[in-house]
């Protein structure tokens, strides 16, 4: 007696390019992180921060149609991850400008390099600081340039979600255009550690809200 073929492979998605209708004609990164999460079908779930998210939608649609498939491995662990962390934003633009920087277009680099002093500006850890330093040990002149423009023209003193966004978005962008024979693999590159960032931030937040129940008094 012939065996059936199970239904499961023919029911998931494939990673493609855009939005689409449902899993049967395709999935973004971020549709495949809905449909594996039991959400409603959509590029926006709700179960990842929104601009880890959005920096996966610019990945999966920049990525080569021959290299997209080995961001698979990456749409499990973006389901559930959303650190509450005000800082986080900040930390996903200053990855995506300083891995940027050194191959973008001159024009681009002067813009990453403005966005990645507003970033430091605004406040991050030490260790993530550090990326902005290596990024701009390689382009002295684009943080030169970036300091002399904002000596001149003045800014919104706030650092906003909606700037960490443009920044990614002109980053992931820069990447993908670059003079590069691996723009695939600095994507994905990009993708990962921000993950990993993620993923260290939701385990010590974790970690805290543990230790702060267990210090808690006992009512007798």
């Amino acid at each position: 007696m012939k065996q059936s073929t199970p239904l499961a492979p023919d029911l998931m998605p494939i990673l493609s390019v855009g939005r689409h209708r449902s899993p049967r004609h395709g999935a973004c990164f971020m549709e495949f992180v809905s449909y594996l999460a039991g959400e409603r079908w959509s590029d926006h779930p709700a179960c990842t921060h929104p601009l880890l998210a959005a920096l996966a939608r610019e990945v999966n649609d920049l990525t080569s149609d021959a290299e997209r498939g080995e961001l698979l491995p990456f749409v499990t662990r973006a389901i559930g991850l959303n650190p509450a962390e005000p800082s986080f934003s900040s930390t996903i633009a200053l990855f995506a400008a300083s891995a940027a920087l050194p191959i973008a277009s001159m024009e681009r680099q002067h813009a990453l390099a403005v966005g990645i002093l507003r970033v430091l500006e605004s406040g991050v850890a030490a260790e993530i600081a550090i990326v902005a330093r290596q990024a701009f040990s390689d382009t002295p002149d684009a943080e030169r340039w970036a300091h002399s423009y904002l000596a001149r023209v003045p800014m919104q003193q706030t650092f906003t979600v909606r700037a960490a966004g443009s920044i990614v978005h002109s980053a992931a962008v820069g990447i993908a255009l670059a003079c590069v024979s691996d723009a695939d693999a600095r994507l994905a590159a990009l993708l990962e550690r921000t993950i990993e960032a993620a993923e260290a931030l939701q385990r010590t937040s974790s970690t805290t809200r543990q230790t702060q129940i267990a210090l808690q008094p006992v009512s007798l």
